[in-house]
């Protein structure tokens, strides 16, 4: 299996042209006014159009109003849409495109149930955020949690950083990787030195994990 690495929070087009040559799969936007990492559609338009092929966009909200998401399917045409907040399996496949759900794992084992809540999913993000908080804190759950028993694919994100996303390979063995704060020097603003770090150890961790 070759692991996927999403570099979320983008804001500027240098740092995701930088994540797409460093070798990121996929690069997040966030349109949610409840994030410091919320980009306007003029701001996503341009990295989207910067980005080299073969690296998606993906589209975050959370608990917004599905007009809001419509605007942003309309004016950007995002390969994939990813929902933070308390949206319903049917709220999130209304819009006809494959979503990502975040999980808020900060809940630990009781928010294990809610994994099998979104059979429409075409992926379950679990993150390290609690319930109803928005994601993007820095903050990691339990990797030893992760189930190994269902059949959507699992992305890992909470608290990633260059240092300790090796381990949480080996421990959470996910599809994928999901990382944001932890390749920033501030909100929205991505070291280069930090994503450099953090893609070069998760692939090679993935190597080993194989």
């Amino acid at each position: 299996m070759t692991l996927r690495i999403k570099c979320c929070g983008m804001t500027r087009v240098e740092d995701a042209v930088l994540a797409a040559t460093l070798g990121a799969d996929a690069i997040g936007l966030i349109f949610t006014a409840r994030s410091k990492r919320q980009v306007s559609l003029a701001q996503a338009q341009a990295i989207r159009h910067a980005l080299p092929p073969f690296v998606s966009t993906v589209a975050l909200f959370m608990d917004d109003e599905a007009a809001f998401v419509d605007q942003v399917i309309t004016g950007l045409q995002p390969d994939l849409l990813q929902f933070h907040g308390h949206e319903r399996d049917t709220w999130c496949a209304q819009f006809g495109r494959r979503y990502l759900k975040a999980i808020a794992m900060g809940e630990g084992a009781a928010a294990l149930p809610h994994l099998r809540d979104y059979p429409g999913a075409a992926a379950l993000l679990l993150d390290g955020h609690g319930l109803g908080e928005a994601g993007g804190a820095g903050r990691a759950f339990d990797w030893s949690l992760m189930p190994k028993d269902l059949t959507q694919p699992l992305i890992l994100a909470g608290g990633l950083t260059p240092d300790n996303v090796a381990t949480a390979i080996r421990i959470a063995r996910p599809w994928a990787v999901d990382v944001s704060s932890g390749i920033e020097s501030a909100f929205g603003i991505k070291d280069p030195a930090k994503m450099a770090n953090f893609i070069a150890a998760a692939r090679q961790a993935s190597v080993g994990a194989a």
